[in-house]
């Protein structure tokens, strides 16, 4: 399953990286995806993450 983060819905909460830091990374106030870990949507971190991201910004999909 592919992991994303919309950086239009995204306002810098950093909770993505509390949850699943080898996902997510911390980049210009923003989570994103870390190079080579979209793939990570199946781990429970990432699952957790997403539900619990207040901007409802991570995606995952597939």
């Amino acid at each position: 399953m592919k992991v994303s983060i919309d950086t239009n819905l995204c306002y810098g909460s950093a909770e993505c990286v509390h949850r699943a830091p080898s996902v997510f990374e911390f980049v210009d106030e923003y989570g994103v995806v870390r190079p080579g870990r979209e793939g990570s949507g199946d781990d429970p971190q990432v699952r957790e993450a997403a539900e619990k991201c207040p901007s409802q910004a991570i995606s995952l999909t597939g």
